[in-house]
């Protein structure tokens, strides 16, 4: 039992951090666009040249 007293603080910080993290990634904006990567993943980089 006393190891719950090193893994709930640790639990906790941790999941803080992760909050952290994802307010962070929303106030830099990524999840502005959440449609164009999608579109550029199949979209054709090159013209296919004319034979």
């Amino acid at each position: 039992m006393e190891v719950l007293v090193f893994l709930v603080p640790m639990a906790l910080a941790l999941g803080g951090l992760g909050l952290m993290g994802f307010l962070w990634s929303l106030k830099n904006g990524q999840y502005d666009d959440l449609e164009g990567a999608g579109w550029r993943a199949i979209a054709d980089d090159e013209p296919n040249p004319e034979r």
